[in-house]
């Protein structure tokens, strides 16, 4: 067998001979810089700011864990305020919030059968819509750290410092095209404030929400306020968390 037919030519300089490098070593070698590029354009400070926000939720988290408090939801559709619901709420043995309604529930609607069987398909809907309304809060608060580290080595979180606050701009969080903006405070190494524009379902509805961190007397950090907006219903969903206890206290 001619082994040498099997091989690529060979060429000679100043005595010496060279085998062209084998084009499938160019294309590995470029694959690989072209993934590693995302890592490799994020700046140390980056890096660095986004494991302390990571860090201080962390410890939040398992401060939180000994309260227990009120959640008061509060549902304006078409301008129309609903009356609010109420829950007592804790974390649970799995770092799951645990929720307790303690409001009693809306009377049964009144008139005739016709009218109370609109009502009931109206409220049913909207149960429905609440439901898709809590299961994307729970994509962004509070934000995940493995989907934070994941944008990050995607190359999906910039930086922007302002006035003496950090801004962590994540884009593709949760949902692709969606964005999330952290602000932290370096100083006292708390989240003072979260933002999201992101959508609803397969029509892409948009939803902006806005989340006000507030701080106890120990120092724990919680989210005070949280206002969703879903443009496309008319809805507005603000949620406020206070009277805060500790538990067994």
């Amino acid at each position: 067998m001619n082994t040498r037919s099997a091989c690529q030519p060979c060429k000679k300089r100043g005595g010496e001979t060279f085998r062209p490098v084998p084009i499938r070593w160019i294309i590995t070698c470029s694959l690989a810089l072209t993934f590693a590029l995302p890592l490799v354009a994020q700046s140390p400070e980056l890096q660095q700011k986004l494991a302390a926000v990571q860090q201080s939720m962390a410890a939040n988290k398992m401060r939180l864990q000994r309260y227990q408090w009120i959640e008061t939801t509060q549902l304006t559709l078409k301008g129309d305020p609903k009356p609010p619901s109420q829950n007592l709420c804790q974390y649970g043995p799995g770092g799951q919030v645990q929720k307790s309604l303690i409001t009693p529930p809306p009377p049964p609607p009144s008139g005739g059968r016709l009218k109370q069987r609109v009502v009931a398909n109206k409220t049913e809907q909207m149960q429905d819509y609440m439901g898709d309304v809590k299961n994307l809060l729970t994509l962004y608060v509070p934000p995940d750290p493995q989907k934070m580290q994941q944008a990050f080595a995607a190359g999906n979180v910039s930086l922007n410092p302002s006035s003496g606050l950090v801004n962590l701009v994540f884009k593709n969080y949760a949902q692709p095209g969606d964005q999330m903006t952290i602000t932290f405070d370096p100083a006292t190494k708390k989240v003072i404030s979260l933002s999201v524009q992101t959508y609803m379902g397969q029509s892409k509805d948009a939803v902006t929400l806005q989340v006000q961190m507030g701080s106890l007397p120990d120092g724990t950090n919680y989210a005070q306020q949280t206002v969703l907006n879903a443009t496309a219903k008319q809805l507005v969903v603000t949620t406020t968390n206070s009277d805060y206890r500790m538990i067994g206290g």
